[in-house]
């Protein structure tokens, strides 16, 4: 019998489940796919029914379960930095973040009983940065690299270094709570108005709007650089221990004020943080990158942590020439924490040999659920709803075909993706060459803020010819510039209007184009992406471009769709015109009209 292990992260944010046979990754998903709640960290029990599923697998089939970081420790981190405060404070700050102990992380084995009934295995837990580096090394193409695991805190630890050899994880050194550059960026993405673990995206895309004109003052009041790239954070500016807020008063007198409002209108103050901190993190991440080179001598280097999402430090990383090549785990955050516990129990724990696979063993990162055309038949006819068989060979040419009339797809085939990047699975599509793409799939599509960059998805052999990278970027974390040839000169706006630089016309394939003519790429490859390579190339015979406009099938504030249904009811909240699910199409004026109160969807809510 194969030796089943299932890796579990949860009780923070983006509970996900994972399942390992033999070593092999069978199945991988985030539990707010199943419940439609963004972020949802609670016990992933509809995402470990899935990989059960998936695999084929009984509870009592499982040998262990590994959970992705030691509560006990995460605990003890509580306490201490709470000790200067009453009791009942500390009281709060553990309710405030959601977690009952008693009842979770602390009794973990009695959710286990409840969820997986017929288990009688071990269960493991791996430290939390440990777990990180597990997701990034073991799964890599390299078979001996240098690993740096960045991100807010788990248990002690902020950022971590390992060196990988084999089947086994070198830990050489740990930067330490509460000094961490992923709470020194939550920070200020707290600060700029957005919400902390989710909007640090937004943050980022901020940056390029502004001028880093705080980055001296910040650097000489608020962070310590070491030359290791360890930091060192003023605490006298931030409130995180033991408040209920990221950040202190003093911090709004030396930024000229305080926090900006959620939702309300960004200012040149907000962009030109946001570039500053921006600029501050990008130096901590090559500084740290260049010591474990020096330290290792080894030219690969993996990435994970929450910290290692942010794709624009990772492009610079890359461009530095400091390693010969890297890997990032697509889902770096504490979702592919449940990768790393399940791979570090299969190799670390019971010491089995790892055999390095190209170009990774994520299977490009397609480990979630698939609904088959006949699945999805059933679905539309049940309720009635309108749509169009395709033969599977003219597929492609039909997504083409729309696209090019100007019209927004929306593209639902396949495995989910696993981890926060739609890649070509659970995708929305559109013309990059159309200046108002870029409006138009932020504002009524995705109902998120205008001045967000939205990511091309480019033929892998034609990468090198459109932006300034020739490098796979299969998971969409390594941002590059627009080729000079491509590019058309803008000329400098004044004043805090986004819309009017979002609408500057910055290359021939503007919709893709961030206002520093900058992208964030995705290559497809045939053998990884078939249908989507399909499509890329026919829109290049037709235009000359092989490049398309790519952003995740889902609303702002909701998790990325997951089901036939998910996907129907995201095209009538929105306005995409066109949806292939699978081989069949459906057109949204031929539907029946849309209504969000009392329809059919209200008997298959979740709890």
């Amino acid at each position: 019998m194969p030796e089943r292990i299932l890796g579990i992260s949860c009780f923070f944010h983006d509970a996900a489940a994972c399942l390992v046979e033999d070593g092999r990754i069978v199945a991988a998903a985030q539990e707010e796919r199943f419940t439609r709640r963004k972020h949802d960290a609670r016990f992933p029990r509809n995402a470990i029914n899935y990989c059960l599923e998936e695999g084929r697998c009984q509870e009592e089939d499982l040998s262990l379960v590994a959970y992705y970081e030691k509560p006990g420790l995460v605990l003890d981190r509580i306490l201490r930095t709470g000790l200067g405060d009453q009791p009942h404070q500390v009281l709060e700050r553990l309710q405030r973040l959601g977690i009952n102990w008693g009842a979770t992380k602390l009794a973990l084995d009695r959710w286990l009983e409840r969820t997986l009934a017929g288990f009688r295995g071990e269960v493991l837990f791996p430290e939390h940065h440990l777990s990180h580096a597990a997701s990034a090394f073991f799964p890599s193409p390299f078979a001996e690299a240098a690993v740096l695991t960045v991100d807010g805190v788990g248990e002690w630890a902020t950022a971590a270094t390992f060196r990988g050899s084999g089947n086994h994880l070198e830990l050489l050194g740990e930067m330490r709570y509460p000094h961490s550059l992923g709470l020194f960026y939550s920070a200020f993405t707290y600060f700029t108005g957005f919400k902390v673990n989710s909007g640090e995206y937004k943050f980022m895309g901020l940056a390029p709007y502004g001028e880093p004109r705080y980055y001296r003052l910040l650097r000489d009041q608020v962070i310590q650089l070491n030359p290791d790239g360890t930091v060192h954070l003023n605490l006298e500016y931030f409130d995180f221990l033991t408040g209920r807020r990221m950040t202190s008063p003093a911090l709004e007198r030396l930024l000229d004020g305080p926090p900006r409002r959620p939702e309300s209108r960004i200012t040149r103050r907000e962009m030109d943080i946001a570039a500053s901190v921006q600029k501050i993190t990008e130096e901590a991440l090559l500084a740290m990158a260049a010591h474990l080179r020096r330290q290792t001598g080894i030219p690969y280097l993996c990435l994970a942590g929450g910290v290692a999402l942010n794709c624009v430090a990772n492009g610079k990383l890359l461009a530095s020439g400091l390693f010969r090549d890297l890997w990032i785990q697509p889902a770096a955050s504490d979702a592919g924490g449940a990768v790393g516990a399940a791979l570090a129990a299969w190799h670390i724990f019971r010491d089995r040999p790892r055999r390095p696979q190209r170009p990774d063993a994520m299977s490009a990162a397609l480990l979630g659920p698939a609904y088959s055309p006949q699945e999805i038949r059933d679905f539309l006819d049940l309720y009635g709803l309108p749509y169009h068989q395709l033969p599977p060979e003219e597929l492609a040419a039909a997504v083409v075909e729309e696209i090019l009339q100007g019209r927004v797809v929306a593209l639902f085939q396949g495995r989910m993706e696993f981890g926060p990047r739609a890649l070509g699975n659970r995708s929305i599509l559109a013309d990059p060459r159309r200046p108002e793409m870029q409006s138009k799939v932020n504002l009524k599509v995705k109902f998120r803020e205008s001045f967000r960059p939205f990511a091309p998805v480019v033929l892998r052999e034609e990468v090198a010819r459109w932006f300034e990278l020739d490098h796979d970027s299969p998971y969409m974390l390594l941002v590059a510039p627009v080729r000079p040839e491509h590019r058309r000169p803008c000329p400098p706006l004044e004043g805090e209007d986004l819309i009017r630089q979002v609408n500057q016309v910055r290359s021939t394939i503007p919709a893709v184009t961030h206002v520093d003519y900058s992208a964030r790429i995705q290559t497809v490859h045939p053998d990884r992406h078939p249908l989507l390579h399909r499509i890329l190339r026919l829109f290049q015979r037709r235009t000359g471009v092989p490049v398309l406009l790519n952003t995740s099938f889902n609303l702002r504030g909701e998790p990325i769709v997951c089901s036939p249904m998910d996907a129907y009811q995201c095209m009538m909240r929105t306005e995409i015109d066109r949806l292939f699910l699978e081989n069949i199409l459906v057109r949204r004026e031929e539907q029946p009209p849309w209504s969000e109160e009392g329809d059919w969807r209200d008997e298959f809510a979740l709890d």
